[in-house]
């Protein structure tokens, strides 16, 4: 069965054809953007893709069998909206791109050519290269659980279980001063103590990076006051910038029981012997009372 439909069809058919390339990009939080190669702006598919943004697309190619196909778009990041500290900040990871071929004499005459998602993004030189991978990728990906002794669940989801709005596991302030993309200065948590949110999620809520989130590496004090330092670089930080932040969980059965009460709800495997019980051997002193590895 083709993908063109016959009108498009009968057009590709003749000797001389009027086509583009379009590609819409649906990122992992909802938002929707369309870019073409074409220098107009085409309205398809309920979708305005924008002219002039620098993408141009390798060669793709389609293989029978298991294999992941790939093709890499390449564009500027002086498109309007897309910027360098979107993509560092993991916005477009995993995003859907459609590429679509386009009549732009008739844009209502198009076909779906692919479907994939992004995986490796490369940048360098005000430029970027999106490698686009098909959805056989997913087969390719481990499903299921691991046994293993840390929790594979997000603090506060429903496999959790732990109520983290509106208690003391939840907290707001403000950006005093940003000296680095990945370390800021912060006002409104002084009541807590140093590594409370260590492990956390912090997520803006007002100025340039509204909605963002960014995991908490470490959560100190020093003679700056309260200092956060961000997984990965954040969004452009001004001070008064506020932002909600929850408090960090390592995922190990020790910290799900002292700081949280919520031993009932571990989803890992604290008492399951490893390498280090394998290979140990009996030594003067050691308990072999029968009790668990871990308290």
């Amino acid at each position: 069965m083709s993908i063109y439909p016959p009108a498009f069809a009968d057009h590709l058919g003749r000797d001389v054809t009027t086509v583009c390339h379009c590609w819409r990009l649906t990122r992992t939080d909802g938002i929707v953007t369309g870019y073409t190669d074409h220098d107009w702006l085409l309205t398809v598919d309920g979708t305005r893709f924008e002219p002039e943004t620098g993408f141009s697309a390798s060669e793709a190619r389609d293989t029978l069998g298991l294999a992941v196909d790939t093709v890499d778009v390449e564009g500027a990041l002086s498109a309007a909206n897309i910027s360098d500290e979107d993509i560092a900040a993991g916005l477009y990871d995993g995003a859907k791109v459609e590429t679509l071929l386009v009549n732009w004499r008739k844009p209502e005459q198009f076909a779906r050519l692919r479907t994939a998602t992004i995986g490796k993004i490369t940048r360098s030189d005000g430029r970027f290269v999106a490698e686009l991978e098909s959805l056989v990728h997913a087969l390719d990906q481990p499903n299921g659980r691991y046994v293993a002794r840390a929790c594979d669940a997000e603090l506060g989801d429903v496999r959790c279980g732990f109520a983290l709005a509106g208690s003391a596991y939840a907290a707001t302030g403000m950006a005093s001063a940003s000296e680095e993309r990945d370390t800021i200065v912060v006002s409104g948590l002084d009541a807590f103590e140093p590594g409370w949110f260590s492990h956390g999620v912090l997520v803006w809520t007002s100025g340039g990076g509204a909605g963002r989130k960014n995991r908490v590496v470490d959560h100190r004090k020093d003679m700056r006051g309260v200092v956060l330092t961000l997984q990965q670089p954040g969004p452009k930080i001004e001070p008064g910038d506020a932002f909600s932040i929850t408090a960090g969980c390592d995922r190990s059965f020790a910290t799900c029981k002292s700081k949280f009460s919520n031993a009932m709800n571990f989803r890992g495997f604290p008492h399951l012997p490893g390498n280090d019980a394998a290979y140990g051997y009996v030594t003067e002193g050691g308990r072999f009372d029968g009790g668990p590895v871990v308290p």
